[in-house]
């Protein structure tokens, strides 16, 4: 089992998000089946802001060991996603580099059960230093692509660089194709993408429980 550096239970969980919309609806969320101390981290937006606060933030005895989540919402790539599909990552995708996420399958059964009638998406989840519009989305779906943000793929990137964990990311399809966003908190597809996000941390707190139990 993995333990906190300090060897007093197990190492805690780390659930990192961009903007305070997104916070909100994580702090404010269903909370049912915590497991340990649970640490909700606004990083602020972009890459380089969220890398930034990552790193600081399990650099500390605390959090030195903890499971991260990179969560918030994301932009849809594939034709037929709505607001309020959920994105599990298979991987993430910065600058050329792949990070591996853990427990896909886990994720995805778990938010099946926690958000139901809800399409759950799997793949991988690329990054950008900016807000993808129009022709962009076609061409990062031709990379086999599924959904973009701007933080996920360095938070992970950040989290394996200040040590060995489980790492995984869940995001919120906000707006799609057929369904572009202009206001977060405004447009229906912005509500419908709060909604969702007040209800994954279940699904993130089994994950986490998952990860804690020896390998065999």
């Amino acid at each position: 089992m993995t333990r906190s550096p300090a060897g007093q239970g197990p190492a805690p969980l780390l659930v990192a998000c961009a903007l305070g919309i997104e916070h909100l609806a994580l702090r404010t969320g269903d909370r049912g089946g915590a497991r340990g101390p649970l640490t909700v981290l606004r990083t602020g937006m972009g890459p380089k802001a969220a890398e930034r606060a990552v790193t600081k933030a399990l650099g500390r005895p605390p959090l030195r060991d903890a499971a991260v989540v990179a969560t918030g919402f994301c932009a849809g790539l594939a034709p037929g996603m709505h607001p309020g599909d959920l994105v599990v990552a298979e991987e993430t995708r910065h600058d050329g580099g792949r990070t591996p996420c853990v427990g896909t399958d886990l994720l995805v059964e778990e938010l099946v059960r926690a958000v139901p009638r809800r399409t759950v998406h799997t793949g991988p989840l690329t990054g950008s230093d900016h807000v993808v519009r129009g022709h962009e989305r076609g061409e990062l779906l031709a990379t086999g692509a599924i959904a973009v943000d701007m933080e996920s793929a360095v938070t992970l990137r950040g989290a394996l660089a200040a040590g060995a964990r489980p790492v995984a990311a869940v995001r919120v399809v906000v707006d799609a194709p057929q369904h572009e966003l202009v206001r977060i908190g405004t447009v229906r597809g912005g509500i419908s993408a709060f909604r969702v996000l007040r209800a994954v941390l279940p699904a993130f707190f089994e994950w986490h429980r998952s990860s804690l139990l020896p390998r065999r």
